[in-house]
Parts: C-alpha cells; structure tokens; sequence
C-alpha cells in the first residue's frame, strides 16, 4: 500500500508534515452588499447577488452569529462583498473571534493598529489601461501606498487575456513596493468583448504564469501545478465542473455522487440567513469557471488521488503550502 512515508524523501516529508496538521475549516462571508467601485466582470454585482439579501446592520447580530460560526468549527473566516473595509466594524467582529483574511480593493486603507496580523488580499486586474477598462480607475496608484511593504498584504492578480505579454511588469511594479502577488484568471462573467480566453491564450497564460514564479520566487506566492491545474481546468484526468468543484455551500450541495469537498463549508450572504450556492455565483456555468480558490480547494481535498506517485503528491503539497501562505497559517 502507497503512504506518504513511501512516496516522500524526508525533506518533502517533514513539509508534509508542516501542513497536514492545519485541518483548516473556511467559510466565506458577504460583508455587506455596497462597493466604491462597479467592475465589469465582478461576480457578485453581474449574478445580481447584492440583491439576494438585505444586509445586517445590528452590530451585535454579527458578534452572535459568528460566534456561532467559531461554535460551527470555522477557523477561518474569508470577508468578501461588496467591500468589506466600508464596514469595518463587522470586519472587526471576525478578527477578535478567529483567523480573518480581508479580500479588498485596496482603496481604503485597513488601520494596522487595529488589524495588525490580518490578512488583506487586494484584488488587482491589470496595467493602468484595463484597470481603467474593467474597473474604471487605476485602483493600483492608491492602494499601492495605502499597503507598500505591509508583511500580511498581498495582490490577487486577475489576469486577463488583454494582459498576456505584460504580467512582468506588473509583477514587478508589486515587488518594487514590497508586497506579494498571487494570480488567477479571470472568467469574464459580463461578456466584455476581448476578455474571454481561447486554449492559445490559456497555454501563454500558463507559460508566463511559471516564468513569474521562477524569476520572482520571493514576491509570487504560487505553485506550477496549480498554473497547470487552472489553464488547463483538468487535474488527473478529471475536468473541473459542477460534479467536481469543492467549494459548493454544504445546504445547496445535493450532488450524487458527493466528491470531496470543503468540510462544511458555506458563503453566507450579509443578512446572517441567506446562503449563496458556492463560492462565485450561482449564475456562472461551473465548466467556465476560472476560479482560481476553487481550483487550489480542488486540488487540496483530493489528496487520496494524489497518492498515485512521488510526483503527484509533490504536487498536492505545493499547491496546500501555497493556501496556507496566502491565509497565512504558515510563512512566506
């Protein structure tokens, strides 16, 4: 019978053994319904899910609830919206409770007296030009100096088929300022003419996606297999879909049959009582999602089929140690 012991020499042993003992639990959370930006392409305005719920105002309601959430075994807590940094009372009420990671837009700054170790993800899309396309200003000239040489804050760069023959500059433009990056693609939910990809672009996408993290190890917090994973939506053999994907909310998942999945996980929207189906949107077509969390989530539940060969378990260990750097269970 294979077990790790067999399949791992003892250094990728022992980074194994760094991870296998996280038993991370997440959930995501719609902080509230309300942005200071409206990009082409987001999720959650294009789904129409900032009207699925009205948002609670209660302060103490939120206190209640995720405590419960804490009592559920969460233990860690993915703030989302909207924009979660204009509500930062209800940001405050996760971190005083359990690990917390603030997805933003960076264009207000989170008070590092008053969040001193929480994880701040800022999404990024582009260059100036397709910032200003998709989203309709260079969000990076303002959040660049709300967080340059923060240790808890890195980008989600979205990258784009527009963008492809220019990620380097922008990588750079990110270590220039001290802070880390971490890329996805994005699935252009809006139909925004020039942003959908083709198989071409999806292989340049990859290729320059394994330069980046070769030539910037230090500032890219990513892995080659998830890059292989992601463009080419395939892992083992298997193809990434609704019958596939991990990040389902347990009460909508009526699948059969069940696949692995995240243990009782459940994106809750900004009224405490509504769920939503999974960790996008409900009206995305799961075979054209590029998701990039659900793809890494893929990937980590299904250690069991990634006991196969030396390889193959290397693999899932890259992709697990690249989660918990971006949540920051473990150090860069």
């Amino acid at each position: 019978m294979k077990t790790v012991s067999s399949l791992l020499n003892e250094e990728w042993y022992e980074r194994y053994k760094r991870i296998s003992k996280l038993n991370i639990r997440s959930s995501i959370y719609d902080v509230t319904n309300k942005c200071n930006l409206r990009c082409k392409g987001c999720f959650f305005f294009s789904s129409g899910e900032h009207k699925a719920a009205k948002e609670q105002d209660d302060i103490n309601k939120w206190k209640e609830f995720i405590d419960k959430e804490v009592q559920r075994g969460v233990n860690l807590a993915i703030l989302i919206g909207g924009e979660p940094t204009l509500f930062m009372d209800r940001v405050e009420a996760f971190y005083d409770r359990l690990p917390t990671y603030c997805a933003t837009n960076g264009q207000i700054k989170v008070d590092r007296e008053r969040f001193p170790d929480m994880m701040v993800g800022i999404s990024l899309w582009g260059d100036p030009e397709v910032e200003k396309k998709l989203r309709g200003k260079d969000t990076f000239a303002i959040s660049s100096k709300n967080y340059e040489g923060d240790d808890y804050t890195y980008y989600l760069f979205t990258i784009s088929p527009r963008q492809l023959g220019g990620i380097e500059p922008i990588v750079k433009r990110i270590e220039d300022h001290g802070l880390k990056v971490h890329m996805q693609l994005l699935s252009n939910d809006e139909g925004v003419d020039g942003f959908s990809w083709t198989e071409d672009q999806l292989r340049q996408a990859r290729e320059e996606m394994d330069e980046m993290l070769i030539k910037y190890p230090k500032t890219v917090i990513s892995s080659h297999y998830y890059h292989e994973v992601l463009t080419t939506q395939t892992m083992l053999g298997r193809k990434f879909g609704w019958k596939e994907c991990p990040s389902v909310s347990i009460n909508w998942d009526n699948r059969e049959p069940q696949p692995k999945r995240l243990i009782r996980f459940i994106r809750w929207a900004s009224d405490l009582e509504t769920t939503h189906r999974c960790c996008t949107s409900q009206t995305r077509d799961c075979s054209t999602c590029m998701d990039g969390a659900a793809h890494m989530s893929w990937v980590m539940v299904n250690k069991r089929a990634h006991m196969q060969t030396t390889k193959d378990l290397q693999n899932w260990i890259t992709v697990y140690e690249m989660f918990a750097k971006l949540y920051r269970f473990i150090p860069w």
